[in-house]
């Protein structure tokens, strides 16, 4: 059913049934939430045997004979930098291994690049007239938390089926007050888009203006396919060194949907150099992340293989929520032209579009009858979607009965708020 094709008459009689649909929605009192992308318990029960891996003093010594119990390593174990480095391809001793949230590093590094500055910069960013960040969109809503915490001007790139709009990119790097962009490379949230390798060469061969300029390279689904036929995500920092740009990026992972978000482990890579500037400054902030907590994940894991083999487990519970929501949005709007989707191979989040001005309606419309989503708007700096369309699915935590019915829901909300928004319209 095509509602662009629709008669005014015909959309009246629409709207009707749907209605009627939704009251009988509203009379099951539901309660779901599907508003971020967290683990399910299920999940989180897989990592349970991890916790067993440190049972008495003995376990808490390293092969190198470090006792883990104690101050020291302030960038991490060299097992734990070892095998982050394998799944990341960055060498061992250009990575600083931290505690459970990639997001906590992220925010550091902006921090630092404010305050101190970066290697072969001009001073401290706070010092300049104007701070700006380039942002993809639909992106991260706390990527861009982080710029508007901090003060820092978003100014937004649309993505493309291979990444951000390049040439956008690279027009707007012209600005000496651009600093930086975020970068989801894998799997990017919400659009679920593996950067392509002439976009990855693309950013490793800018001329940005500012001699500041960093890409926040935040990999952080590097190992969550849904089957064996994942995306191959290029090494930006292969790339940089080839172009002579070696500290363009900062890259950053953890283990936050791997094991368990509340406790997982962390990890920035990058230039020696600028590894080694992080590191001068972190000794005055910490003397050491948790180290039994990296050694728990390097017991538990053994190897870089030990970890992919463990995501697929992840997989299993994973894809048929996927397959779900997929299946009831090509069944709910395959013919009628008021939704796009697309069909992600790994990653957390399905990125639905809907009608132009019908995102918000949308989302209110199911939260009152009970289910939460997203906010509208989140992945858009500012809160503001300027074409009020995008919204985030969030699939995972929801146990299968239940994100059907919040499916159901967000499909027939849809069609509501797009048949309302079609009439005043028409």
């Amino acid at each position: 059913m095509n509602y662009l094709s629709m008669s005014g008459e015909e959309l009246k009689e629409e709207r009707e049934k749907l209605l009627s649909q939704f009251e009988k929605y509203k009379k099951k009192e539901l309660k779901l939430d599907m508003s971020r992308g967290k683990p399910c318990v299920e999940q989180l029960d897989i990592s349970e045997d991890m916790l067993k891996t440190i049972s008495c003093n003995e376990d808490c010594f390293t092969k190198k004979g470090f006792d883990c119990r104690n101050y020291g390593l302030v960038d991490g174990l060299d097992s734990a930098k070892e095998l982050f480095g394998e799944i990341l391809g960055i060498a061992a001793g250009q990575i600083i291994v931290g505690g459970n949230s990639s997001l906590n590093l992220m925010y550091d590094a902006v921090t630092r690049c404010l305050l101190y500055g970066v290697v072969g910069g001009t001073g401290p960013w706070i010092k300049a007239d104007s701070v700006k960040f380039l942002c993809p969109v639909p992106g991260y809503d706390r990527h861009f938390g982080i710029c508007q915490s901090l003060g820092i001007e978003m100014v937004n790139v649309p993505m493309t089926k291979d990444g951000p709009d390049m040439d956008i990119v690279e027009e707007l790097v012209k600005d000496k007050a651009v600093k930086g962009i975020w970068c989801v490379p894998k799997y990017s949230n919400p659009d679920g888009i593996t950067y392509s390798d002439e976009t990855v060469r693309r950013f490793a061969n800018l001329k940005p203006a500012s001699p500041d300029f960093r890409i926040f390279w935040d990999n952080a689904y590097c190992v969550h396919d849904l089957n064996d036929d994942g995306d191959v995500l290029l090494n930006i920092l292969d790339e940089c060194e080839k172009a002579k740009n070696p500290n363009l990026p900062f890259v950053f992972t953890s283990t936050s949907k791997i094991t368990y978000p509340g406790s997982g482990v962390s990890v920035v890579g990058a230039s020696k150099e600028n590894i080694a500037q992080i590191k001068s400054i972190m000794q005055m902030q910490t003397i050491g992340h948790d180290k039994m907590n990296m050694l728990r994940h390097m017991k538990y894991f053994g190897s870089a293989d030990g970890m992919k083999t463990y995501m697929k487990k992840h997989a299993e519970i994973l894809r048929p929520k996927f397959e779900l929501v997929l299946n009831e949005l090509e069944k709910e709007f395959k013919d009628n032209e008021i939704a796009q989707w697309k069909s992600p191979k790994g990653g957390y989040f399905i990125s639905f579009n809907v009608l132009s001005g019908c995102a918000k309606k949308t989302v209110q419309l199911a939260k009152d009858l009970g289910v939460v989503l997203t906010e509208a708007g989140a992945t858009f700096p500012y809160k503001i979607d300027p074409n009020d369309t995008n919204i985030r699915i969030a699939p995972t935590f929801p146990p299968v009965s239940e994100l059907k019915s919040a499916i159901e829901v967000l499909c027939l909300c849809t069609k509501l708020s797009c048949t309302e928004k079609l009439l005043e319209i028409s």
